[in-house]
């Protein structure tokens, strides 16, 4: 899938005291912007660098004041986390992304992982061991964790792909391993939900929640598991209706067209599955609709904008806060169909083109985002 920095999911922390981190009990108290680590502040300061429109850089330099998580995609990239944790500022949460299962993303290949699909170990010691040795020795930060993107999801919707059945089980121990053993004090996690287009459909909604479920009972019901993760890296629309797909001869079968209508019925699903059920939900480049040919369209949408910037006031009880898990102005896949990891997503009709490989930065796409920003910058 695709890669990122540092984070701005506030919900409580201390300077002299560990962070009350919220259980599936709590209500988050705090959103707060601002948290962006050095990492995508460099990255957006390039960018502004490079814009002529003097108007146009101004704006784009209040990009880099937005938190976005830092995704923990390799294990070398491990190596950002220390650096990231000296821009946490008090009050704040830093939020990550673990995302390095074995034959990760099963059904695409623009951000295939390092890790082969039967190197679980490797995953258990040298990534997600890594990371909790790292959380633990800096129990006075506060972290929001997003578990593995699109992982539970392809499982339920993808089953019949080789490539997922080979990943099935160490997808599911994994997401295990890491909820078990990145459960602590400091930390809150969400697992990877997909979005109302993927597991929305009427006959994904009880598979969807028991399979994710299953995984946090796997893990013990560890208590810093609040719920899901919606629309990581994604476009839909929190509240748009009718929905950008509402008139599709097949929207009959899909209640959820948008994030909210998803949460309203995935959230009852995960209840009744037994998981907690609360959710944040990617608003980081949602903010135009109506750009894509198929709901499914995952890769550089073309015409696509900035959304809301990351706040906890959201208007629904399970909503704990809007976040931008995807920072803008990083590629999803490349639209080069001679590359060893194109994926034929990256070269459809909607996508965004020319466009380079997944994570490295697109400034024309970068500009695009800032100057279709709702609500603009």
């Amino acid at each position: 899938m695709k890669f990122s920095n540092s984070a701005a999911l506030a919900f409580a922390a201390t300077a002299t005291a560990a962070p009350s981190t919220p259980t599936s009990q709590d209500k988050p108290r705090a959103v707060q912007a601002g948290c962006a680590s050095a990492f995508y502040r460099t990255e957006v300061e390039a960018a502004v660098a490079a814009i002529s429109d003097s108007s146009l850089a101004a704006k784009a330099a209040k990009v880099a004041d937005v938190g976005s998580f830092l995704w923990l995609d390799t294990i070398e990239n491990i190596g950002k986390l220390e650096p990231a944790l000296e821009d946490v500022p008090c009050g704040h949460i830093l939020g990550l992304v673990i995302y390095d299962l074995p034959g990760r993303d099963c059904a695409a290949k623009a951000s295939n992982g390092e890790l082969k699909v039967g190197e679980l170990s490797r995953y258990k010691t040298e990534y997600i061991d890594a990371i909790v040795k790292i959380l633990k020795a800096h129990p006075k930060t506060a972290f929001a964790l997003v578990i593995e993107p699109d992982s539970l999801p392809n499982l339920v919707t993808n089953a019949d792909l080789q490539t997922c059945k080979d990943s099935a089980s160490g997808y599911r121990d994994g997401v295990a391993y890491a909820l078990k053993n990145l459960n602590l004090p400091n930390v809150v996690m969400y697992i990877d939900a997909g979005h109302g287009g993927w597991l929305g459909w009427d006959a994904n909604l009880k598979p969807g929640a028991q399979e994710l479920a299953k995984a946090y009972k796997a893990a013990g019901s560890p208590k810093q598991v609040r719920g899901i993760a919606t629309n990581v890296a994604g476009w839909n629309q929190w509240d748009l209706s009718p929905g950008e797909f509402s008139k599709a001869s097949d929207a009959k079968y899909n209640k959820c067209q948008n994030e909210k209508l998803y949460l309203d019925n995935f959230g009852p699903a995960l209840k009744s599955a037994g998981m907690p059920n609360h959710a944040i939900i990617d608003t980081g480049r949602n903010g135009m609709s109506g750009l894509r040919e198929e709901w499914g369209n995952w890769c550089n949408v073309n015409g696509a904008g900035f959304g809301v910037r990351p706040t906890s006031t959201t208007g629904h009880d399970l909503a704990d806060a809007f976040v931008w898990v995807k920072p803008g102005g990083e590629s999803d896949g490349t639209s080069d169909s001679s590359a060893t990891r194109y994926d034929s997503f990256c070269g459809k009709s909607d996508a965004y083109q020319p466009s380079p490989e997944a994570g490295n930065w697109n400034q024309d796409y970068f500009e695009m985002l800032l100057k279709n920003a709702k609500p603009s910058f």
